[in-house]
């Protein structure tokens, strides 16, 4: 009986979509099956029909919804963001949700050579036949994956040149707070927190649709009603040279100035309980549980930490209770805290010792990341037996107290030495150290610093058990980010992380410390990060040439490619280098000032403080 009457509610609703004119959904599944998943060298990123998996008859749904990650598969699959939204959409009746990733080198090769349209993985769906495309933006190196998967997918790159017929795109995720670099390619940016949002967009486009709306219709009408909605194209600015002259809404119902999206209620915000379990071992593999949304710290590089606030936790019973349905719905072996500083979970010992007295029996660890090396670090380590010890990760950031003062790091040297000998006597052996070069106040002593300090620390193993412990030590390079108090500061030149780079690992050599393992990140990425991701729209062209020139999966070394970007902006008369170490007046209006975020005037204030300190 049931059956029959999902049968007859599919019909009435085939019919009506019928009569309202929407789309017919293209499904692909016979020429991917036959002409491409047997030529593609990794064919599980693309077959679907994964555990838990939701797959709904895309022609009976009233709206249909492809969210895209513009990543591969096994990165897309670890981000929590995706998985929360996919569940949300597909609980709502008459709507569909399906993943799309970003085809790899080969599989975009073949699709060309092929005529095969970009797919969904559920349905075998083409992008195009969606009502709604949305794209979750993680980092700036990302754009010219999605003007390829769109392309791919048979919609028009530009937003200004879609049809009427064609999808409604949006994007959403951190860098929806300063996406005018990409404003020219989507329709709707969603700015903050998605699971409150997401359900009142879908929910306008519905009820719009249903009435005849057009798409520019129903653009008005969410930039009118949410103050989280930006339609860049109901907004324009005039320029004065490198400037912005003026930024103001071209529909008198809007403001100057959004407000990210917030879930006040984060206790009984939505969290999948039947994730999906990857086919190919995705990036990160177990169950993950977000704890608390924002951060108590001010870290003054840090984008996340002024934009995602106010601070929210769950509660420790809550918590317990998604990872037990986690856990029985995937079989991972390892709990995952998520949140942007774990330590500071005001009932971390309470939830970790619930979590051990009923996952130890099964097997399952615990994964602390984002742990603060402060007082309460020196505890966790006896409070997590069950966490794995294969290695423990601090971010340190700088090897100088002052420096760490400046960007508002609250690390002494005493905290860090004591918490890393209690780690190695609660069984850690291996560390991981994050720094970052090119902070404000920097001298040449605090780069060399950190190798002394890694050195230290690796040999405060010989306390615990006489031997020096493992230490590998991530170098990354100053990136300005919108947001912050720092985003008024320029990027140091190309010349001056080759010149620290050298310093470490000379010091490294001086000291003989074979034991520490160096990675430095790529340094001709981090400029093109720095230039992009504080741009105004007049980027747009530029990353639009990028791509239309083979600019792809920039994040992957293997594709990266820096002197395609430098042609690009060459190619507009501008400069990659003096975009990365362009620094804002304080009276400049910001190419983001409007998108969400905390006030000027308050991030001036750290700003100002900071800049006290170095002339100290």
């Amino acid at each position: 009986m049931i059956r029959q009457q999902e049968s007859i509610e599919n019909r009435q609703r085939r019919v009506y979509n019928r009569a309202v004119g929407k789309n017919e959904v293209i499904i692909l599944q016979e020429r991917v099956e036959r002409e491409f998943l047997p030529f593609v060298r990794r064919p599980s990123r693309y077959i679907g029909g994964e555990i838990n998996q939701i797959k709904k008859d895309l022609q009976c749904c009233e709206l249909t919804v492809a969210l895209c990650f513009p990543d591969v598969y096994e990165v897309g699959m670890s981000y929590t963001g995706l998985s929360i939204i996919y569940d949300i959409i597909n609980k709502i009746d008459g709507v569909a949700a399906e993943r799309v990733f970003a085809p790899w080198i080969d599989a975009e090769k073949l699709l060309r050579e092929k005529g095969i349209g970009l797919f969904s993985l559920e349905s075998k769906a083409a992008l195009a036949s969606f009502d709604i495309v949305g794209f979750s933006l993680t980092h700036e190196l990302c754009y010219t994956n999605v003007l390829n998967m769109l392309d791919l997918g048979g919609v028009s790159v530009r937003s200004r040149q879609r049809r009427e017929d064609e999808p409604l795109v949006i994007a959403g995720g951190g860098q929806a707070n300063c996406c005018e670099p990409i404003a020219e390619f989507i329709d709707l940016f969603v700015l903050g927190e998605g699971e409150q949002a997401v359900v009142e967009l879908i929910e306008l486009v519905r009820e719009r649709k249903r009435a005849g709306a057009t798409k520019t219709d129903i653009l008005q009408e969410a930039a009118k009603k949410f103050e989280w909605a930006y339609v860049p194209a109901f907004y324009e600015f005039a320029w004065d040279g490198a400037s912005i002259k003026s930024f103001q809404p071209t529909l008198r119902e809007l403001g100057g100035r959004l407000r990210n999206a917030v879930v006040e209620d984060f206790d009984s915000a939505p969290a999948p309980l039947s994730p999906i379990v990857p086919f190919t071992q995705a990036v990160h593999e177990r169950v993950s549980v977000e704890i608390m949304r924002g951060c108590p710290g001010r870290c003054r590089f840090c984008q996340a930490s002024f934009c995602r606030r106010p601070i929210r936790c769950r509660s420790v019973e809550k918590i317990i209770e998604i990872a037990k349905k986690c856990y029985h719905a995937t079989g991972f072996d390892t709990v995952g805290l998520l949140s942007l500083s774990t330590a500071d979970y005001p009932q971390l010992g309470e939830l970790v010792s619930g979590l051990k007295e009923y996952f130890e029996d099964r097997y399952v660890g615990l994964s602390v990341p984002s742990l603060r090396v402060d007082q309460q670090l020196k505890l966790i380590p006896q409070l997590v037996s069950s966490v794995r010890k294969s290695g423990l990760t601090i971010a340190v950031e700088s090897a100088s107290d002052k420096v760490r003062r400046i960007i508002n790091k609250p690390l002494k040297d005493e905290d860090l030495f004591s918490a890393v000998e209690s780690a190695y006597r609660a069984g850690w052996r291996r560390l991981k150290l994050y720094f970052m070069v090119g902070l404000p106040g920097e001298r040449e002593e605090d780069v060399k610093g950190i190798a002394d300090l890694s050195f230290e620390l690796a040999r405060l193993r010989k306390k615990v058990d006489g031997r020096t412990g493992q230490i590998n030590v991530s170098v990354s390079w100053f990136v300005p980010k919108a947001h912050t108090p720092f985003g008024w500061l320029g990027q140091r030149p190309k010349s001056y992380f080759e010149s620290v780079r050298q310093l470490i690992l000379g010091e490294k050599r001086r000291l003989g410390a074979r034991f520490l393992q160096f990675k430095f990140h790529d340094i001709d990425r981090s400029i093109l990060e720095s230039a992009t991701g504080r741009g105004d729209r007049r980027l747009c062209k530029v990353i639009e040439a990028a791509w239309a020139e083979g600019a792809r999966f920039d994040l992957w070394n293997e594709c990266f490619d820096y002197e395609l970007w430098r042609r690009a902006f060459d190619k507009f008369g501008m400069d990659i280098d003096t975009a990365a170490q362009r620094q804002f007046a304080r009276d400049e209006i910001l190419p983001w000032e409007h998108l969400g975020g905390p006030g000027k005037e308050y991030l001036l204030g750290h700003l100002e403080e900071a800049m006290k300190m170095t002339e100290d």
